[in-house]
């Protein structure tokens, strides 16, 4: 039967309920789908969608994040394509709408990867699947442990800088382990620093993370250089993944970022 539902930017989706067919073109999205057992019915991803290993690469890529492989798309014949507001370009989801029903979800938070995760259980049938993994990472988090109002920056890029703004998930789960983090008065979600931002920001600590610029031992030299008195500690970034990785963060972060509960 069909069915329809509005998505998060306002659209009016139609499709083939519940869909047998179902391209994700989030990693976040696809590692979701996969952990409500619905292995079966994922015939796309993009590249970059590397969870759960094991199980996604027997999935045919057929996208990028940024770009995409129509003919690719079209072989597979989705019932349903689903994307993320940020993850994907409006232009990508206009190219798709011509051909699929496309549902495009959107994540800027903590509580949005909650409702993201029962959004994919509504959309396939797997409601209840939905609501057990998010019971099992709110119970996870409920044990994060806090900073007590540190202040932080998580730097995600390399010439030029680039930190986590405001209306980000990642600066969302950092608020909700009590890390203060002062580029959320910059404009954008992802804002350019320079080493003059990085001087007057009076931070704790700076978070290197290993993706999407790969910081290493030798990139944390440069900020001790920069900013002496702030101490940089390298993150890997994966951990700061919504989707079922949410699962493995907090007993990561108490293992790897000693700054917390101090």
């Amino acid at each position: 039967m069909n069915k329809t539902v509005v998505d998060k930017v306002g659209r009016s989706v139609t499709f083939n309920f519940p869909p047998k067919r179902i391209v994700s073109l989030c990693p976040g999205i696809t590692d979701t789908l996969f952990a409500l057992n619905l292995e079966e019915n994922i015939v796309g991803r993009t590249r970059f969608c590397i969870y759960p290993k094991g199980e996604v690469e027997l999935v045919p890529a057929v996208a990028g994040t940024k770009d995409i492989k129509l003919e690719s798309i079209q072989e597979v014949q989705p019932e349903l394509i689903i994307v993320e507001k940020e993850e994907n370009t409006k232009e990508i989801v206009e190219e798709l709408e011509k051909h699929f029903p496309v549902y495009v979800a959107e994540v800027q938070s903590v509580d949005d990867a909650f409702r993201m995760i029962e959004d994919m259980g509504s959309l396939t049938d797997r409601s209840e699947a939905a609501t057990k993994l998010v019971r099992s990472i709110q119970h996870q988090f409920n044990s994060l442990p806090k900073a007590s109002g540190k202040r932080v920056a998580y730097v995600i890029w390399r010439k030029p800088y680039m930190v986590v703004g405001k209306d980000t998930y990642i600066n969302s789960l950092l608020e909700k382990m009590g890390f203060d983090n002062p580029f959320v008065e910059a404009e954008g979600r992802y804002p350019v620093v320079t080493a003059e931002g990085f001087k007057n920001a009076n931070l704790d600590y700076v978070l290197l993370a290993s993706e999407p610029f790969p910081f290493k031992e030798k990139h944390s030299k440069e900020f001790i250089d920069m900013i002496p008195e702030t101490e940089p500690i390298l993150i890997d970034g994966e951990m700061f993944w919504y989707g079922p990785r949410m699962l493995e963060a907090s007993k990561y972060f108490q293992q790897h970022l000693p700054i917390l509960d101090q």
